[in-house]
């Protein structure tokens, strides 16, 4: 099959090399480094997954015509890359691997005559450098689009993927987002700190105030009216449990995350963000839960908070170290 990778980053170019690897003609966009990189070289992924050097076609944008495209750039550059491929998008099926919740309703907007889909990648990858991507926990992609049963669409692409990689079509695919979204409160500490997620888990300082913006989180979606979907071995009722109890019993669910981890450091998308020195997607993050609580006519001071620490770090580029972490957010926590 044709298929063509938008954003050949962490998660997008391991999707590109399992499809590859799996027998299918694949077509990327990059730029920079990495995009003279996999044109000469290639695309070689490591990992849990295996090794495996592909050679797809490479492009800013694409340039044949796929059957069928996985839009895989941070959230806040999915918009403009729908628009520079819209010729090759429009009317064929297209899965949007995005953070956040709002990436398929704002690409509706974009691409009426398309079938979307949404996607959450649940295994974490790292960019190591310019044409090398490694999984250093793997996991399964959740499909589905929208609070009922699993569309057609999103079960024909599953068997797709499925051909590469752990694939499973869900319903209630808007409360596995919720749930994606609880996943992700991890990421904002190791963007503060420069530490990995399993260290930052693993300090009781810093565990404390992830769970509290667990909670917070958590808290936000229940009051919107929100059912959480099952994805990670988190559930509606331990999210439940999460936002109902004091802090020092909620942290069991984030070790209970950092076990699954596994021993290899996961860096967290948004610290591999601001090590690369480009803008992190923490207001489709931590953010999210902000404007949600917003929506509802109520803040989310922790989740605000650390939305600003990412900002400030991305500005100085000088991690935090524990103790300033704790003395800034004893505030709010």
């Amino acid at each position: 099959m044709r298929i063509g990778v938008i954003g050949a980053g962490a998660v997008g170019g391991t999707i590109a090399a399992l499809l590859d690897r799996a027998g299918h003609t694949v077509e990327v966009t990059a730029r920079g480094r990495q995009l003279d990189t996999i044109r000469s070289s290639g695309l070689q992924l490591t990992g849990a997954w295996g090794e495996h050097l592909a050679h797809p076609g490479a492009g800013e944008i694409l340039r044949t015509s796929p059957e069928l495209v996985f839009l895989t750039t941070k959230a806040q550059d999915a918009a403009a890359a729908i628009r520079e491929n819209r010729a090759q998008l429009d009317g064929i099926p297209v899965v949007i691997v995005q953070n956040g919740l709002a990436g398929l309703d704002r690409a509706r907007t974009l691409l009426p005559d398309s079938s979307l889909v949404g996607a959450l990648v649940l295994y974490a990858a790292s960019y190591l450098s310019p044409g090398r991507v490694s999984v250093t926990t793997a996991a399964k992609t959740y499909l589905g689009a929208g609070s009922g049963a699993a569309p057609d669409t999103a079960v024909a692409v599953t068997g797709i993927l499925g051909s590469a990689m752990p694939a499973v079509a869900v319903d209630n695919f808007t409360g596995c987002q919720w749930t994606k979204l609880i996943v992700n409160q991890i990421n904002a500490m190791p963007a503060i700190t420069g530490l990995s997620a399993q260290d930052t888990l693993g300090d009781r300082r810093l565990r404390r105030v992830v769970t509290a913006s667990m909670r917070e989180a958590t808290r936000v979606g229940f009051d919107a009216g929100v059912r959480y979907g099952s994805i990670q071995g988190l559930s509606n009722g331990l999210l439940r449990f999460v936002a109902s109890s004091p802090l020092w019993a909620a942290q069991a669910v984030p070790l209970l995350m950092r076990r699954r981890m596994g021993e290899t450091p996961n860096p967290g998308s948004t610290l591999q963000s601001i090590r690369r020195g480009q803008p992190t997607e923490i207001d489709y993050l931590n953010g999210a839960v902000v404007d949600e609580a917003a929506q509802l006519g109520r803040d989310a001071p922790i989740n605000a908070a650390l939305v600003e620490l990412v900002h400030v770090v991305e500005r100085t580029r000088a991690f935090l170290s524990a103790e300033q972490v704790v003395e800034r957010m004893n505030a709010v926590v």
